[in-house]
C-alpha cells in the first residue's frame, strides 16, 4: 500500500520533504499541499508532485479523504492548531520542530493524543536518527559506563542580523535539549546560562557565544557552547564522559590531506549538508509507522519536553548565571 501524505506549507523544508518522498523514498507519495502562499504550493507541485491537489487552508487538507497522513513544514505559530487537527481527524501527523510554540500549546497536543488513546504524532528531532549519535549512544550504553559529564558546543558560522539572543535556545540548542535527553535516558532537572565577552562578529541583540549548563535527574552535569558566529563552519561537537571511559561523537566524513605542507580536512558550513542522511531516515520511519496508522520515533511528549526546557533556558539567559529549575509532570503512560 502507498501511503498518501499532504504536505502543509511548501517552504524550503516542506519542498525538500516533497522531494524526499517523490524521490527517494519507499512507500508513499505526496497527494496534496497547501501553504498561505499559494505560488508557492503551486511551484512544489510543478517541480516535484504533479498529481497533488492543492488545497487552500491546512484544515481542508487534512479533512480531505485521499490524504492518509499529514507533514507539517508551515511556520512555527501554526503548528498546533495543525497537529491537533490532525490528531481529531485520527491522521498520523509528522511535525517539525517546535511542536507547538509555548509549552502549554505543547501539553495541549500531549493531552488530545492521550485522550485519542493512540500515538499520532512524530516530532522532527532528526537527530536521534543520525548515524554518528546512533554510534555514540551504542557506545555510552555499551561501553562507557554511567555517562556523569557531558561536554558539547553547537557553532554556526553566522547568523542574520534577525537572529537574537533568545534564538540560541529556541532555534539553535532545541536539538541538543532533544538528543541528550534520549542520549543518556535522563530528565533535566535545572538550567543556567552563562556569557563570555561578546563575540566580535555579533550585534546588539545577540549574546553570542553563551554556554548553557543543564543537570538531570540522574546527576549529569551537561554544558554546551553556542555559538553561532564562529565564522569557520558549521560545527556539532559532543563527548560524553562516564564511569568507565569517554565517547565521542564521530566527525563527518571528510578526505584528509596533506597538502602546500599541512595536513587537513575541510569543514562543513551547511546543516543540511551535516544532517542530510537523518532526514532521509526519520521520514522513512514515519511512513512505516503512519502505513499502519500509527507513528514512531520523537514523540508530542518529547516536543512537550523541549518545549519546558527551553522556557527554563530563556529564563535562564536572563538570570545572572543563576539555575532556573525545570519541572515536568507525570509521564503519561501513552509514552512509556
Amino acid at each position: 500500500m502507498t501511503l498518501k501524505i499532504g504536505v502543509i506549507g511548501t517552504g524550503m523544508i516542506g519542498r525538500d520533504h516533497t522531494r524526499r518522498i517523490q524521490q527517494v523514498l519507499a512507500g508513499a507519495e505526496v497527494v496534496a499541499l497547501s501553504d498561505v502562499n499559494l505560488a508557492s504550493a503551486e511551484s512544489v507541485r510543478a517541480d516535484l508532485a504533479p498529481q497533488a491537489k492543492l488545497y487552500e487552508t491546512g484544515e481542508a487538507l487534512i479533512a480531505a479523504p485521499e490524504v492518509d497522513a499529514v507533514l507539517v513544514t508551515s511556520w512555527g505559530a501554526t503548528h498546533e492548531p495543525y497537529v491537533l487537527a490532525a490528531v481529531a481527524a485520527g491522521k498520523p501527523v509528522f511535525c517539525e520542530k517546535p511542536l507547538a510554540t509555548t509549552a502549554e500549546g505543547a501539553r495541549r497536543i500531549v493531552e488530545a493524543e492521550v485522550a485519542h488513546g493512540k500515538r499520532l504524532v512524530q516530532v522532527g528531532f532528526m537527530r536521534r536518527y543520525d548515524a554518528g549519535y546512533l554510534a555514540l549512544r551504542q557506545a555510552v550504553q555499551q561501553h562507557t559506563g554511567a555517562p556523569i559529564l557531558v561536554h558539547a558546543a553547537h557553532r554556526n558560522p553566522a547568523v542574520p542580523e534577525a537572529y537574537v539572543t533568545p534564538m540560541a535556545i529556541h532555534d539553535t540548542l532545541i536539538h541538543e535539549i532533544d538528543v541528550f535527553r534520549w542520549l543518556l535516558d535522563d530528565d533535566y532537572v535545572s538550567a543556567r546560562v552563562l556569557y563570555p565577552r561578546n563575540a566580535a562578529r555579533s550585534h546588539g541583540k545577540l549574546r553570542d557565544p553563551q554556554v548553557v549548563v543543564l543537570e538531570t535527574k540522574k546527576g549529569v552535569l551537561i554544558d554546551v557552547e553556542i555559538f553561532v558566529n564562529c565564522q569557520y563552519g558549521y560545527d556539532i561537537q559532543c563527548e560524553v564522559v562516564g564511569e568507565a571511559g569517554t565517547a565521542r561523537l564521530p566527525e563527518p566524513m571528510a578526505v584528509a590531506l596533506r597538502l602546500d605542507a599541512k595536513r587537513q580536512s575541510s569543514i562543513l558550513t551547511d546543516w543540511k549538508d551535516r544532517f542530510v542522511a537523518s532526514y532521509d531516515v526519520e521520514l522513512q520511519d514515519f511512513i512505516a509507522a503512519a502505513s499502519t496508522g500509527g507513528a514512531t520515533g520523537p514523540s508530542a511528549w518529547d516536543g512537550y519536553a523541549a518545549a519546558v526546557t527551553s522556557d527554563a533556558c530563556v529564563q535562564a539567559q536572563e538570570s545572572a548565571g543563576q539555575a532556573v529549575a525545570i519541572e515536568l509532570p507525570a509521564r503519561p503512560t501513552l509514552y512509556e
